[in-house]
């Protein structure tokens, strides 16, 4: 994976993002430390996608063997304030 300082990626952005759309992941760094990453849109939403799935089913497999999670009802009520 390729990683390029904040001054390249603003001086070059225009082919970086042409790299990008080809697939490659970019990392963008500040003083060396990484701070983001351009990864390609479609590519990132695909995997985010096939992640949920996975974890939806690993849920439900744990609900019917009886191992996991809290009810429904404790988990939409989560956060609220009464």
């Amino acid at each position: 994976m390729t990683s390029v300082g904040t001054f390249e990626a603003k001086t070059h952005l225009t082919q970086l993002l042409e790299r990008v759309a080809k697939g490659e992941r970019i990392i963008i760094t500040n003083r060396g430390k990484p701070v983001a990453m351009l990864v390609p849109l479609e590519a990132d939403n695909e995997r985010d996608t096939a992640r949920i799935g996975r974890e939806m089913l690993a849920y439900r497999d744990r609900v019917k063997r009886g191992l996991g999670g809290a009810p429904f009802r404790d988990i939409a009520h989560e956060g609220h304030r009464y």
